[in-house]
């Protein structure tokens, strides 16, 4: 699927069992991996080199909640099956044009601890191969280079690690220790207060942008001056200050400006970045223009101050109780701040 045609993040669980044929048009045998740009912690992996090892790849990016989640347990199951015959590869597939650059993979995949083979997939060349849609997805492959599983979404990590168990055992027709897997998940890593989330994940850029409540609509790929309503309705969000929206990012001009959101969730994160200079931009957030204090992400202090350094996710409430709608304002000290979307957990 090329990336025009919006590709989901979901988290949700869905769960098919693939056999010969398969009616959703995803391939029975792993294809070609020949299609990425770009290889980091590895050299070019192929089909044919594979054959023999038990193959679970996963479709990732850098900057997606749900990939995040999903990430404590691949790097867990790597680390503990590598030497048995799994090679995990994670073919980074880009939603946003930052997500291209090798070197923020590169940083990305060292910062996150993630030690395994990645492949950019910048084309969506190994995408369109597996008839993929959404991040994360996973596919289990055995030593005869067939796709006996996969799974779309966050969840069902049991059964996943199940099924890399019972394919590395297949060959051998030995089973292995049960040694309980360890898997350490924080800030962004951990897993969703999923019952008590109501706020959607919410695109800034224009071509995706629903719930937009400043006065006048967003102006597409001009600058203009927004201003807050003083109400909110829950999920509706609005610019503050000289903003230029284009079809995915919103980029601040003035000299201070801010986003405002009605949210109802424990953990509020917002993909963002510097402008094309990388000078990095100060911010503060409060929640029902109160300092954070223990609500603070790990990307603020109980102040509400941080700072955007690089293109990436950054997580700004964590609430660590009285979940209910709130009234989130993050407000940018310097223009180049460069806003994408909105996720919850």
């Amino acid at each position: 699927m090329h990336p025009t045609a919006q590709p989901k993040r979901i988290s949700i669980e869905q769960t098919v069992n693939v056999g010969d044929t398969d009616s959703e048009g995803i391939p029975t045998v792993l294809p070609d991996l020949s299609g990425g740009t770009a290889w980091i912690n590895s050299p070019q992996l192929t089909a044919a080199s594979l054959r023999g090892k038990v193959v679970l790849v996963d479709f990732w990016n850098y900057s997606c909640i749900n990939c995040l989640r999903t990430l404590p347990y691949i790097k867990a199951w790597n680390a503990k099956y590598k030497d048995n015959g799994l090679v995990v590869i994670g073919v980074h597939t880009p939603e946003f044009p930052f997500e291209k650059d090798l070197a923020n993979v590169r940083k990305a995949a060292q910062d996150l601890g993630v030690d395994y083979p990645v492949v950019l997939d910048n084309d969506y060349r190994i995408w369109q191969s597996f008839s993929n849609e959404y991040w994360p997805a996973h596919y289990f492959i055995d030593a005869t280079g067939r796709v006996r599983y996969h799974h779309f979404g966050e969840g069902n990590y049991e059964e996943s690690e199940q099924w890399i168990r019972k394919l590395l055992e297949e060959p051998n027709r030995q089973a292995l220790p049960d040694v309980p897997t360890k898997v350490a998940a924080s800030g962004a890593e951990a897993a969703p207060d999923s019952d008590d989330v109501r706020s959607p994940e919410t695109y800034v850029g224009y071509e995706r942008a629903r719930n937009f409540s400043s006065p006048g609509g967003l102006a597409r790929d001009s600058q203009h001056s927004y201003e807050a309503p003083s109400r909110f309705d829950l999920n509706q969000w609005a610019l503050d200050g000289s903003w230029v929206d284009g079809n995915q990012i919103a980029t601040l001009r003035s000299d201070k400006g801010s986003i405002v959101y009605r949210f109802h969730a424990r953990d509020l994160h917002l993909v963002l970045g510097p402008a094309g200079t990388g000078t990095p931009v100060r911010f503060r957030v409060t929640i029902d223009d109160k300092a954070p204090g223990n609500n603070h992400g790990v990307d603020t202090d109980a102040e509400g101050s941080g700072i955007v350094t690089d293109n990436r996710l950054y997580q700004l409430v964590r609430q660590q109780e009285n979940i209910q709608d709130h009234t989130f304002r993050i407000e940018f000290l310097a223009p180049g701040v460069q806003a994408y979307a909105f996720t919850f957990g």
